[in-house]
């Protein structure tokens, strides 16, 4: 059976790039990018797609002959916060959607992103365990932690095969932030090769679990390749790649600029931090799927910065 994809939220942070890389696996021509509104420059199928509408993704998977969704469309942690109950009326409606056209179309797996945020204060912070107790403490928090027992529930109960990780900060040159807590790695990144001060809304020796792009993209896929033997966990996996501070990416960053400055200004976002753990224990997708990752926050920063100096200079021609 022909592999096709339906990439649903394909403009976001983690989106953009795992549309592309699916692309290079399946074929242009079988991968759907959808979301809002189209990405300017887009190369490869696109369709608008608002995932509340149920209608619309069954139009789009009958249409297209889907055997694969990945289910992308979220409002984040600090954004979530703005609008509580806007954010978990998306989150839970768009999932339902999703899951209930995988159920009825017979849909072959889907993807569906959890996060940190599922842990709270009560959680042990360091090496936090797959089994960890579950105790959000905010409405994005709340929202994956309840779409991981929606998705063990239609595993159980209707055989759909939804399989989840919980990224942790994912760090990336190929977008700009997009309302995360730990997006502060992303901007850090941008102000440096910009050559700008950085307002840090974390206190300096925050330590929180983050992942490179490319980290994050690779164990995506083979999450989603593994035999469904192999997946004991239909909740969401752990997946950890690399803890820091702001003290430490600051440390890193100036080993290449020297005067790059930084002050701490923490606000909200800093109570939602020190909610989560500070690393994350990943032995069972090592165990069942093989995951391990590859970069280190010193190879992070040189690519972070090669790329953006790239980026920039071909954009103003200035840097």
């Amino acid at each position: 059976m022909q592999t096709v994809v339906l990439v649903i939220g394909a403009n976001g942070q983690l989106g953009s790039v795992l549309t592309q890389a699916l692309q290079e696996k399946f074929g242009k021509e079988n991968v759907i990018a959808s979301d809002l509104r189209e990405k300017e420059g887009y190369s490869g199928i696109f369709e608008i797609i608002d995932a509340t509408d149920s209608e619309r993704i069954q139009e789009i998977v009958t249409r297209y002959k889907v055997t694969q969704i990945y289910h992308l469309a979220a409002i984040l942690s600090a954004k979530g916060e703005e609008a509580p109950l806007r954010t978990w009326d998306i989150n839970m409606k768009t999932l339902f959607n999703v899951l209930e056209i995988a159920r009825t179309n017979s849909i072959d797996r889907v993807f569906y992103p959890s996060s940190i945020a599922v842990f709270g204060a009560n959680a042990t912070p360091l090496n936090t365990p797959n089994n960890e107790n579950l105790s959000p403490t905010t409405v994005y928090g709340i929202s994956k932690a309840a779409g991981e027992n929606w998705a063990q529930y239609y595993f159980e109960k209707y055989g759909v095969d939804i399989r989840s990780l919980r990224y942790p900060g994912v760090i990336g040159y190929q977008s700009l932030p997009g309302g995360g807590t730990t997006d502060y790695a992303v901007d850090i990144y941008h102000k440096a090769v910009q050559e700008q001060e950085f307002s840090c809304f974390l206190k300096e020796d925050t330590m929180l679990p983050m992942i490179f792009m490319e980290d994050a993209i690779r164990a995506t896929i083979e999450l989603m390749e593994a035999p469904k033997e192999s997946i004991k966990i239909r909740t969401s996996y752990n997946l950890a790649g690399v803890s820091f501070s702001p003290d430490e990416i600051i440390a890193e960053i100036q080993k290449i600029y020297p005067n790059f400055k930084v002050k701490f200004e923490p606000d909200f976002r800093q109570d939602i931090a020190a909610s989560w753990p500070r690393s994350i224990d990943d032995t069972e997708a090592k165990k069942d799927w093989g995951w391990e990752p590859e970069y280190t926050l010193e190879k992070i920063t040189q690519i972070m910065i090669q790329k953006l100096r790239e980026q920039y200079k071909n954009q103003t021609n200035l840097i």
